[in-house]
C-alpha cells in the first residue's frame, strides 16, 4: 500500500516545488520591476504605527505596484516587521526591492534648518517657525522653559549651538532645538577643558557669556582672538566692558535701531557701561570660534578697539591712541559713537 503512495507523494512534492519556484520567481521579478512612479516622483508618508500590510494596500491602491503580495511575501521571508516613520521619496525607476531597503534603513526625506551665529533665541524661533514644516504649529518662547534645563543660568539664551540641523517630517520643532542644545553643551565642555590658564573666567557659563559678546562685536572672523584679548584684559584690570551689543540686548523692544547716549546710561543689568564685569547671561548664541577665542584670547596690551567702517577694527593700548582712532575712523559719527570706554 505504502509503495503505491510513493509516486503520488513524489508527484505532489514536484508540484509543490514547481509552485514554490514559480512563486519565488514571481516575487523576485516583482521586486526588481520598477514601480509605476510618475515622472515628478511620489512622496510616500509613513505615519507612526504604520504596517507593511497598510503600505502595500496604499501602494497597490495608487497603482504604484501591480500587486501587494510580493512585498508581503518578501517581508515575511526576510522577517521585516518594522519600518521607520517619515516621508519617503519614490523616484522614477525605483524598484520594490530598493523601496523596502529604504523602509528598513529609514532613508526618509530630511528637512534642514540653519541657525546663524550671533542670533538670539528669539530670532532662532522665528527662523524655526517660518519653516514649511512648522509654520502651522509655531513654537513659543515660553514653552521652552519646561523643555530645557541648562547646566547654569535660568535664561536659555546662549545654550544653543549655531549650525545646520536635519530633521524628519515626523519630528516636532522642539526636537531641532534639542539637537542644538546638546551640541552647545558638548562644545562648551570641550573648549572649557582646553582653556588657557589665568583667565578671569570662573565657570564655563562665564565663558559662554563672553563668547556671545565677542560674536556680536566681531565683523571679521580672524579678529575674534584680538577682541577677546581686549575684553579679558578689561576684566583683569577691573575696567567696565562698555560694549554696545550688551546695551542693545538689555534695551530689548525699546531699541529702535539708534543707540543714544541716554541708552548708555540706562539702568539695567546688561548695560556694561554701567555695571562691572559680565552681564548676567549671554546675549546671543555664539559659535565655536567665539567660544574658543574667549578661552584663548590673543596676548597683548590693547584695551580699546574701534570700527574702521569696513567690518574690521583698529586696536589701541592707551586712551589717547583710541581717541585718535575714533576721530580718524568715526569722525562722521562722533556724536553717536558708542564704544569709547571712559
Amino acid at each position: 500500500m505504502f509503495q503505491r503512495l510513493i509516486p503520488v507523494v513524489l508527484c505532489v512534492i514536484v508540484v509543490l516545488a514547481s509552485i514554490v519556484a514559480s512563486v519565488k520567481s514571481w516575487v523576485e521579478t516583482s521586486l526588481d520591476k520598477p514601480l509605476n512612479v510618475p515622472v515628478a516622483g511620489y512622496i510616500l508618508n509613513v505615519p507612526a504605527g504604520s504596517s507593511l500590510s497598510q503600505l502595500s494596500r496604499e501602494l497597490a491602491g495608487r497603482q504604484l505596484i501591480d500587486s501587494r503580495y510580493p512585498l508581503l511575501v518578501h517581508a515575511r521571508l526576510q522577517q521585516i516587521h518594522q519600518i521607520q516613520v517619515g516621508e519617503y521619496l519614490l523616484e522614477p525607476g525605483i524598484t520594490l526591492r530598493k523601496l523596502i531597503r529604504k523602509f528598513v534603513n529609514g532613508d526618509v526625506i530630511l528637512f534642514r534648518v540653519t541657525f546663524p551665529e550671533g542670533h538670539t533665541l528669539k530670532q532662532w524661533l522665528t527662523t524655526l517657525n517660518d519653516h514649511e514644516r512648522f509654520a502651522s504649529q509655531p513654537l513659543a518662547l515660553a514653552e521652552l522653559s519646561e523643555e530645557f534645563k541648562p547646566p547654569q543660568g535660568e535664561n536659555l539664551e546662549g545654550w544653543f549651538f549655531p549650525d545646520t540641523y536635519s530633521f524628519r517630517s515626523s519630528e516636532p520643532a522642539v526636537s531641532v532645538l534639542h539637537q542644538a542644545h546638546q551640541k552647545m553643551v558638548e562644545v562648551l565642555r570641550e573648549e572649557w577643558a582646553g582653556r588657557s590658564q589665568g583667565l578671569p573666567l570662573k565657570t564655563p557659563y562665564e565663558a559662554l557669556i563672553l563668547a556671545s559678546i565677542i560674536e556680536k562685536e566681531t565683523g571679521q572672523a580672524d579678529e575674534r582672538p584680538a577682541i577677546a584679548g581686549v575684553f579679558i584684559r578689561r576684566l583683569q584690570q577691573g575696567m567696565r566692558l562698555q560694549t554696545d551689543p550688551t546695551v542693545i540686548y538689555g534695551l530689548g523692544e525699546r531699541f529702535d535701531g539708534d543707540l543714544t547716549r541716554a541708552h548708555l546710561q540706562d539702568e539695567n543689568s546688561y548695560n556694561t557701561y554701567v555695571i562691572q564685569g559680565l552681564p548676567p547671561t549671554p546675549i546671543a548664541n555664539p559659535g565655536r570660534e567665539s567660544i574658543h577665542a574667549a578661552l584663548h584670547p590673543k596676548e597683548g596690551t590693547e584695551l580699546y578697539f574701534v570700527g574702521r567702517g569696513d567690518g574690521s577694527h583698529q586696536f589701541s593700548t592707551t586712551l589717547d591712541e583710541h581717541q585718535r582712532a575714533v576721530r580718524k575712523f568715526q569722525l562722521e559719527r562722533v556724536e553717536h559713537y558708542r564704544s569709547a570706554p571712559q
